[in-house]
């Protein structure tokens, strides 16, 4: 009390709750980092074991990598097609105005590979692959199973977490490009009927200012968006506690904050992309 009334004091206007909720919330935030640095290290340590012993779960990677694929693939395409004519019909309207339509594929296609590809993939991720990795994870863990594989001397991280991340790795490249190569196909239909662009200009022009480094930058996106989901699910999977509505909390918080890490991670390496490999449309 005495404590509470001393912080009280220090800072005039602010009441003790309030100071106490703000330093549980930072505190409870630093844990959640640490705790998932920890994760990383496990996990890490995991895969070069299992490597360098011929025992990691490959079986089990590739058992999720279909699953996980064969849940996203149809929504990858779906999402593909009105995002490739949505940034075709944007772009090719603007170049229209300024009699530049030479450039409609040089706009819309890096538009695509550089923001909008990797931006549906971490979506897509975030939100189908992160939601079943912690409903399973989680669900194991208040049956009381992952208990039982430790009692049995069975990692849980190594044995369920690692593969799944493995998977989610392998799996992003795989999406990435389904998304750009239906999306490009969409945005090459659109400017040609509505723009009167032609295939071989639209193509001329995309090859003339894309550069390999935006596919690289792009797969680099997507696969920490991969990363980014494989942690926070297993994570939140594997302390879920309460029942079925533990569960439903960890799915809840693994989608929120996997998209939202997602946004900053794509973020910082557009940033990065920019200041080493601006785009020569510009």
């Amino acid at each position: 009390m005495r404590a509470s009334s001393a912080a009280s004091q220090a800072v005039p206007g602010v009441s003790s709750a309030t100071l106490y909720g703000s330093v549980r919330v930072v505190t409870t935030s630093l844990s959640t980092i640490g705790r998932s640095v920890l994760l990383i290290r496990a996990v890490a340590m995991s895969i070069v074991r299992g490597i360098v012993k011929r025992n990691f779960a490959v079986g089990e990677a590739v058992t999720q990598a279909v699953a996980l694929l064969r849940v996203t693939s149809i929504p990858a395409l779906l999402v593909a097609v009105p995002f490739g004519a949505v940034v075709s019909v944007q772009v090719g309207a603007l170049v229209d105005q300024v009699g530049a339509n030479s450039l409609v594929g040089a706009a819309s296609g890096l538009g695509i590979i550089r923001q909008g590809a990797p931006l549906a993939t971490g979506v897509l991720i975030g939100g189908v692959c992160a939601s079943a990795i912690a409903a399973d994870l989680g669900s194991r863990a208040i049956r009381e199973e992952l208990d039982a594989m430790r009692v049995m001397g069975v990692d849980p991280i190594a044995r369920l977490v690692a593969p799944r991340l493995l998977a989610l790795v392998l799996i992003a490249p795989m999406l990435l490009i389904a998304i750009v190569a239906v999306a490009m196909l969409i945005a090459l239909t659109v400017s040609v009927a509505k723009f009167g662009v032609s295939a071989g200009g639209f193509w001329s022009s995309f090859g003339a200012f894309s550069s390999p480094a935006d596919l690289l930058f792009a797969v680099a996106k997507a696969e920490s968006g991969a990363l980014i989901v494989g942690i926070v699910a297993g994570l939140r999977g594997l302390e879920a506690r309460g029942g079925p509505r533990g569960v439903a909390d960890a799915v809840n918080s693994s989608v929120v904050l996997s998209i939202l890490l997602i946004f900053l991670s794509t973020l910082a390496l557009t940033q990065v992309e920019t200041m080493f490999f601006p785009s020569r449309v510009a």
